[in-house]
């Protein structure tokens, strides 16, 4: 769209559309075979809620058909924690307290070979936002370091220029994740405070330029509690099939974090209780069922396994929020959030493998065979 703010007025229209539903409109957009934003919108309705059980039974054998028994899991590695902007929701913050590091390269070797050894083939690299720390040749030394150990190595850091992009290609990244938060406008605006990411226009074009470098693929979500979750999940959708229309040679991931607590302690305007994100992650899977849905360590472990191969289909596992602490002791900074699920990769794979859902670390096959 030409104004970035579109995609936040459009999907409000087609939310207040939808919230006049009723149980025949919203089954029809349950069983629908060309689904779309009118039939996003109709499941995500708070009427919809009660049939949650269709839902899952349709997003579990949709996530069956395009991806297998299968959950892809991977590693997020923090390389550093220095940030230029002030996003209230995040411990990383620039104003909060913490303490400021990066690691240099021989410990990202240790991090990088303490990950291979936990069995991952695929790994995600992050930063704050630019800075004259961790600042672009850095993130490009650090992926051509993971791509010589790692098939599938990802980045979530700052956005980019495409030329910039096309170098981490060339050094190996194959796939840039970029959420817009919100895409609400005003919301956007009272959430950054500072720095670069203020930019909305700029953060809604980002994942445009990932995909004209010729990466493979592209992660995309929003920061679920900042704004309606329902208006904000309508608007990621319709950002997301633009891109797909477009970029049809490339790939979309979809992700759903929550706000969870952090240094600074802020408290979402709309909490999303697990009810309403599980809806959501069935309606998504409904609507794109071929995309990667992918659900990280925010959540609780009961609430991962749940969702496991019924929507998610990529996980994180063992996760660190901290800068480093796979090779050592961790950390001294209390990280960029709180991860709500603790358990050691083998752990993961034991849920998994009891559900028959098999443990995949690279997309190509399975290695851990119990």
């Amino acid at each position: 769209m030409d104004n970035p703010s579109q995609y936040w007025s459009l999907a409000q229209a087609i939310n207040t559309a939808a919230s006049r539903a009723d149980n025949r409109q919203i089954f029809s957009a349950m069983g629908a075979q060309r689904p779309g934003p009118r039939e996003l919108a109709l499941m995500l309705q708070p009427q919809a809620r009660a049939h949650l059980e269709q839902m899952a039974a349709r997003a579990k054998s949709l996530t069956a058909r395009h991806f297998g028994n299968t959950v892809s899991l991977y590693a997020p590695l923090y390389l550093s924690n220095y940030c230029s902007s002030g996003c209230v929701y995040c411990g990383y913050a620039s104003d909060r307290k913490q303490p400021r590091r990066k690691l240099p390269f021989d410990a990202v070797a240790r991090e990088l070979d303490a990950l291979k050894r936990e069995g991952f083939e695929e790994i995600l690299l992050l930063t704050g936002e630019r800075t004259p720390q961790a600042d672009f040749e850095y993130v490009q030394a650090c992926v051509r370091m993971a791509s010589e150990l790692f098939p599938q190595v990802q980045v979530e850091a700052f956005p980019m220029t495409v030329d910039e992009y096309r170098k981490l290609n060339l050094a190996g990244c194959v796939g840039v994740t970029l959420y817009q938060e919100t895409y609400h406008p005003v919301v956007y605006d009272m959430m950054h405070r500072w720095g670069p990411k203020k930019d909305f226009a700029g953060r809604v074009s980002a994942p445009a330029h990932v995909l004209e470098a010729g990466m493979r693929t592209v992660g995309m979500g929003v920061l679920l509690g900042l704004s309606d979750p329902v208006v904000d999940s309508i608007a990621l959708y319709l950002h997301a099939e633009e891109f797909r229309k477009k970029y049809w040679r490339s790939g979309i991931a979809i992700s759903f974090p929550r706000i969870r607590p952090q240094e600074g302690g802020f408290q979402p305007a709309h909490p999303v209780e697990d009810r309403l994100l599980a809806q959501i992650v069935f309606a998504f899977r409904i609507v794109m069922p071929d995309v990667p849905l992918v659900l990280s360590t925010r959540e609780k472990p009961l609430f991962r396994d749940g969702m496991a191969g019924v929507g998610i289909s990529r996980m994180s596992a063992a996760s660190r929020t901290t800068v480093g602490g796979y090779a050592g002791a961790p950390a001294e900074d209390r990280g960029q959030f709180e991860v709500s699920d603790r358990r050691s990769v083998m752990e993961i794979c034991d849920m998994l493998q009891a559900k028959k859902i098999e443990p995949v670390f690279k997309n190509w096959d399975a290695v851990y065979t119990g």
